[in-house]
């Protein structure tokens, strides 16, 4: 029997970003298939964005996302950013590829890096679009796709089940009823998918 997976994540996630090659690791390793769920921070569950956090909070979080970036090998710029545009409308753009049945990982995986290496303003449509062109999908196509009725549905359909079960970080794996948060969990989820659960 097929193990789903069932993963919650935000494209403006840097957690997300760095922890994405790892999971992607570990379902190749196991036979395991994932179900994307897109959505952004979830205050109603206990999420809060970063500007929201005391000080204190927010340099403890950029000390750590840095030592985890340099385990994962991945590039953060954190610091002396611009002023960007909300990066959430980005998942706009990953679930057309999903629904499309195109290869959404990738593009994912291009967005991040553009969004967290290298600053990039991922919520203006048109860098979105020179992006995904780039990486080798019809950006236009794309970028004419995000505010169709099925992808804004998805949208508002995948904020209601982290919602209802229990979803206030990213990333989030979801396998066999069990809600395991954080790339740091991962070796957790593989013991479930390997049949000991945690």
């Amino acid at each position: 029997m097929t193990k789903i997976i069932d993963y919650v994540f935000s494209i403006g996630s840097p957690w997300s970003y760095i922890g994405l090659e790892p999971f992607l690791d570990l379902v190749e390793k196991t036979g395991a298939e994932i179900r994307p769920y897109f959505t952004t921070v979830l205050e109603e569950n206990g999420g809060i964005f970063s500007r929201n956090r005391p000080e204190a909070r927010r340099q403890y979080w950029q000390r750590d996302l840095k030592r985890w970036a340099g385990l994962r090998g991945k590039t953060l710029l954190l610091e002396n950013r611009p002023p960007l545009a909300d990066p959430a409308p980005a998942a706009f753009m990953v679930i057309a590829a999903y629904l499309d049945g195109k290869p959404w990982l990738e593009l994912t995986k291009a967005l991040q890096e553009a969004f967290w290496s290298r600053a990039v303003d991922i919520g203006n449509p048109e860098v979105r679009r020179t992006i995904a062109s780039a990486a080798g999908f019809d950006g236009d196509a794309l970028l004419k796709r995000e505010g169709d009725a099925d992808v804004q549905g998805k949208w508002k359909a995948d904020r209601e089940f982290a919602l209802k079960n229990g979803v206030f970080g990213f990333p989030s794996f979801r396998y066999d009823g069990e809600l395991y948060w954080g790339q740091d969990n991962l070796h957790f989820l593989e013991s479930h998918l390997n049949g000991v659960k945690p």
